[in-house]
């Protein structure tokens, strides 16, 4: 017997819906006052980016756009996240980056798709310099579960992070601020603030603790449920699962990184808690369900009222 959490899974109707919920969502914070156009076009390619990932990677065995949907309702318990540009931009090329890795799941001699895959990451450090510190996180994924490690590969990656600040370097220099570029690369060694949480508020705790509960519930779900799935699959789901741990760890280590490590255990959580969402029917995870979308609702709504 389906219940209504398998029909608002399987429904075609269900991401126009909540697409719907996050331009109300978007609107309520400021869209058109506060001309937040660039961040919520970034937020739109995101969102198509996550739709891609899933058609690509089939993450899901049956029809379901919940890793979409997910990422839209995850994303949108965090509206004081809105406002910044440089997370946004650093978020769409974070999916990006992760999207062509998968591509290239064992095929040692994909150093085109290895390189764009680092290319991205590296361009989203420009926005946002901390997101480098996840080029090991990447290595480690294509040695354990992407399988396409090797030397083209690796060379491939080293170059694509590269090429960015090949580029930066002159263009800063000739424009007389190539101080800046170093500073902002700085940032990468200055350790000030760890394990300062005095820097997250409510708001933030309250969004961690969704998306956590989120993630958790998805990797106990598919630890256990992983075998009905190919193993490609189950190898894409230990990626999400290594990256929300990496960032997880960020967020513990680096407070002040909140921004970023949230944004990347949103990203990761989402297929996580689609998977557990839309492939499991009983009554006790029915009412998980009806329990995910209560908490993420309440969450946003307490969130837009201290915005």
């Amino acid at each position: 017997m389906k219940r209504l959490q398998n029909r608002i899974s399987e429904s075609r109707v269900t991401l126009p819906v909540v697409a719907v919920y996050a331009a109300l969502v978007w609107v309520a914070v400021g869209l058109l006052p506060g001309r937040l156009w660039l961040q919520f076009a970034c937020f739109a390619v995101s969102t198509y980016l996550m739709v891609e990932l899933n058609n690509a990677n089939a993450l899901i065995r049956v029809y379901s756009r919940m890793v979409s949907c997910a990422f839209i309702v995850l994303s949108c318990a965090a509206p004081f996240q809105f406002g910044a540009v440089s997370g946004a931009a650093a978020e769409t090329l974070a999916i990006a980056s992760i999207a062509t890795l998968f591509g290239s799941y064992q095929d040692k001699q994909a150093a085109g798709l290895t390189f764009y895959a680092f290319l991205c990451l590296s361009l989203g450090s420009l926005f946002c310099v901390h997101l480098l510190y996840y080029i090991p996180v990447m290595w480690l994924l294509m040695a354990a579960f992407i399988r396409s490690i090797s030397v083209r590969t690796v060379v491939a990656s080293v170059l694509g992070m590269a090429l960015p600040y090949w580029f930066a370097i002159p263009v800063m220099a000739y424009a007389g601020k190539l101080d800046a570029l170093a500073a902002h690369l700085r940032q990468l060694a200055e350790l000030d603030g760890t394990g300062d949480f005095s820097r997250l508020t409510a708001c933030h705790w309250t969004t961690i603790a969704l998306v956590t509960v989120a993630a958790v519930t998805g990797i106990i779900h598919y630890r256990r449920q992983c075998l009905g799935d190919k193993i490609r699959t189950r190898m894409l789901y230990n990626c999400f699962v290594t990256i929300f741990l990496a960032s997880a760890a960020l967020l513990a280590a680096l407070p002040s990184q909140h921004d970023l490590a949230l944004r990347i255990m949103t990203i990761s959580a989402s297929p996580l808690i689609a998977h557990f969402i839309a492939l499991t029917g009983t009554k006790v995870t029915n009412a998980a369900f009806h329990a995910l979308v209560a908490a993420a609702l309440a969450v946003t709504a307490f969130n837009l009222w201290m915005h």
